[in-house]
């Protein structure tokens, strides 16, 4: 397995961090992110600790049984000393007042900040998603999930506490399905809000969204 390479800037860096984010589309929910962090040693032997774990796949088409193997492996080597990790939830207020990306810039902010990653460490991100800025070498690659295991394992952990989140809060707003469709705008979702208030979760600023599928 090769780790990425960012050229001279990145040579020293002991600290390999994954990032990546879970739940920006939904109408409902909290969104989630995951960090991921190994020494870049332990790292460069990925395939012993995850000999299961696919390149070249969407880390969210994983079946949620593989996911949830995944984590528990995960938490297995956290207790060994070999990775740690942190999933940060943004609640729909903070969404719905400050917007999707400023949610999404505080959760990342508060997880790489839970697991103590050091300033000079590389920080590999999906799609669109930055770092704080005293990080210096950060890189965000398209479909990173699909082509560097770290953030494809940061994406595992927050799709997999994202949907516990979402299974316990089906049962705080019974009859919206939030433990089958976790907060996403399926038809069964959308049938729901023709009968049911929004509930306290939902997304208000996506309402309009929203209406003009149950209208």
């Amino acid at each position: 397995m090769l780790v990425f390479n960012m050229g001279k800037t990145s040579e020293n860096a002991e600290y390999i961090v994954g990032i990546d984010e879970v739940g920006r589309g939904p109408i409902a929910g909290p969104v989630a992110v995951g960090v991921f962090m190994m020494k870049k040693d332990d790292y460069a032997r990925f395939g012993f600790f995850f000999p299961e774990l696919p390149l070249g796949k969407d880390s969210k088409k994983l079946t949620p049984s593989f996911r949830e193997k995944c984590l528990k492996r995960a938490q297995e080597l956290r207790k060994a000393g070999i990775c740690d990790f942190f999933v940060s939830f943004v609640g729909s207020g903070t969404i719905d007042s400050k917007g999707i990306v400023y949610a999404i810039k505080l959760a990342i902010s508060r997880s790489i900040s839970k697991i103590c990653a050091p300033p000079h460490a590389l920080i590999l991100l999906d799609g669109t998603l930055s770092a704080p800025s005293r990080y210096k070498f950060q890189h965000t690659i398209v479909k990173g999930d699909e082509k560097h295991p770290i953030i494809a394992l940061a994406s595992i952990v927050a799709k997999v506490s994202r949907d516990r989140r979402m299974v316990g809060l089906s049962k705080k707003y019974p009859g919206y399905g939030f433990d089958r469709h976790k907060g996403y705008g399926t038809r069964s979702h959308y049938d729901s809000l023709r009968s049911l208030a929004s509930s306290p979760i939902h997304r208000h600023s996506f309402m309009g969204r929203i209406k003009d599928r149950i209208s």
